[in-house]
């Protein structure tokens, strides 16, 4: 006998891709019943995606590992649930909800098959969270990445389709950078398993080495295309700012599905057992994360635009992420997987509090139009203003109060979860005394001076959108709208409340990471998985 619990790891992926496919041929104009099946599935996988935290959190016997039809984990599909693939579908699942809720007023109106795409994007970013192949790693960045491309033209408009088609090409040139790394490194090592193919790195021969490390390159380029890293971020901040605010909330975790792959990858694969092949690209991921930090921060305080803002502080954030893996440092990266969870729920928050502020507003009335017509802004005429909403007391006191939090959460002040994210990314490093290497002090500054640029742009933000408007009335906005940019801003504070708890997790979470010892042994395990008709 089975229980459902034993089918739990695959749960996150059937349920919305039952979900998507059952409202395909429902008829556009029963908007309701969509809207009722898709919250449905997000607030179920919701509430999967906790109970898979609470199962993860044990330890090896949380890491459970699911064979599709029990082949062996070098042959078959294999799904792997951890402390990390864990906490990358709560943030999932908390996004959907807040951003499912947010859209469905207005954003759900403004194209043909909503539901449908955003229940495929949520099935994508499970999928690559729990595989444990690197083919399967290519199918479900591919499930997401259509459906993303559906979203990021959602609503059309002149400037949201000109930057979803670059959207599109330069995602598609970095799958064909994914497939030729995943190609090489198949025909190297035999596998593309990730546990197995952790186990196979240390006894490659040394003629083969420099061809699998080469692969591994490729397949690290097509990954941070999706993180954003500098030279390969060009394109984020100008098609995450065209999104349409529910859209931009879920689509932005996909820069942390790259950042997700590199982490996992690197420390798996050339970690302390990859023989001659350990800490591989380290130096890269540091001065890359570096280098982003700088350009985003550059991008924050060259734009007038607030969605463009939202955008550049994606680059920074994955920059953060990118500098603080490259340490290579087990406390460290406890400390930014903390930086990933607070980012993630800040940025999506930014998002919708973006278009909320900017809604009614005209090109023409803010301050430094000239400046904002040379980035582009005026063309762009969305018409979807269905369900312009109500007049809600203190509206504006209440987005100034998500705005403000956004601000100190993007720029890691005091007292906010954003701050003690930082502090958990530096102070490992300045431990060393004396001995602190550069790299460590110009990482600070790096944090410490992205974090001022982002407190200038938000200031100048913040006075031109809620002291020189030239709208003497507040935004109609609908208490669906408000609901998820409060859920999120709440979340980030009981981070902050309870940052103990958060960060015991967290560091867990990199322990096993650093030595995937579970991890490794869970997914070779020559016991067959149960309920695939095997023995236990």
């Amino acid at each position: 006998m089975t229980g459902w619990m034993d089918h739990l790891t695959i749960a996150p992926i059937v349920l919305p891709m039952l979900a998507g496919a059952l409202m395909m041929p429902i008829d556009e104009r029963r908007r309701t019943l969509k809207a009722v099946i898709g919250m449905a599935s997000a607030l179920a996988l919701l509430g999967l995606a906790i109970l898979a935290m609470t199962v993860a959190d044990q330890g090896a016997a949380g890491v459970r590992v699911y064979r599709l039809g029990d082949w062996p984990a070098n042959f078959g599909i294999v799904l792997v649930l951890d402390r990390f693939a864990a906490l990358m579908l709560v943030l999932t699942g908390i996004l959907g909800v807040a951003a499912l809720l947010f859209a469905l007023p207005r954003w759900q109106k403004a194209g043909a098959h909503f539901h449908s795409l955003f229940q495929f994007q949520l099935m994508g970013l499970n999928g690559a969270f729990l595989t444990g192949d690197l083919f399967n790693l290519f199918v479900f960045f591919e499930i997401m990445l259509a459906a993303s491309y559906g979203l990021a033209l959602h609503g059309s408009g002149i400037a949201r389709v000109r930057a979803g088609l670059h959207y599109i090409a330069i995602n598609l040139s970095a799958s064909l950078l994914f497939l030729i790394g995943v190609s090489m490194i198949y025909g190297i090592s035999g596998t593309l398993n990730m546990a197995d193919l952790a186990g196979r790195v240390a006894g490659l021969a040394a003629e083969d080495r420099g061809l699998l490390e080469a692969g591994a390159a490729i397949l690290g380029v097509a990954f941070l295309i999706k993180a954003g890293m500098w030279p390969l971020g060009f394109w984020l901040p100008n098609t995450y700012s065209t999104l349409g605010a529910a859209s931009a909330a879920i689509v932005s975790i996909l820069s942390k599905v790259g950042v997700y792959a590199v982490l996992r990858l690197w420390l798996l694969v050339f970690g302390d057992g990859a023989g001659a092949s350990s800490g591989f690209g380290g130096t890269v991921l540091l001065v890359g994360g570096l280098l982003t930090i700088g350009f985003g921060s550059i991008a924050v305080l060259a734009t007038q635009n607030m969605a463009r803002l939202a955008g550049a502080s994606v680059l920074v954030s994955s920059g953060t992420l990118l500098a603080a893996i490259g340490a290579g440092q087990l406390s460290v990266t406890g400390g930014a997987l903390f930086y990933l969870a607070s980012s993630v729920l800040a940025v999506a928050g930014f998002f919708l509090v973006v278009e909320l502020v900017e809604r009614g507003r005209a090109v023409g009335a803010d301050v430094l139009a000239v400046t904002r017509e040379a980035y582009g802004e005026g063309d762009d005429e969305d018409s979807d203003d269905g369900g312009a909403g109500v007049a809600i007391p203190a509206t504006m006191a209440i987005l100034g109060i998500g705005f403000m939090s956004s601000a100190l959460l993007l720029a890691g002040l005091p007292p906010l979860s954003g701050f003690l994210a930082k502090f958990a990314i530096l102070s490992p490093l300045l431990a060393a005394g004396p001995d602190v290497p550069v790299t460590t002090w110009v990482l600070m500054a790096a944090l410490v001076l992205s974090g001022l640029a982002t407190v200038v742009a938000m200031t100048r933000a913040g006075i031109d959108a809620f002291w020189a408007s030239s709208s003497d009335e507040a935004p109609r906005v609908r208490v669906a709208e408000l609901a998820p940019v409060l859920l999120l801003l709440a979340l980030n504070v009981a981070l902050t409340v309870q940052a103990g708890p958060a960060m015991r997790y967290m560091e867990d979470t990199a322990r096993s990471l650093h030595a995937p010892r579970d991890y490794t042994g869970a997914v070779m395990s020559v016991t067959r998985a149960p309920g695939m008709g095997g023995k236990e």
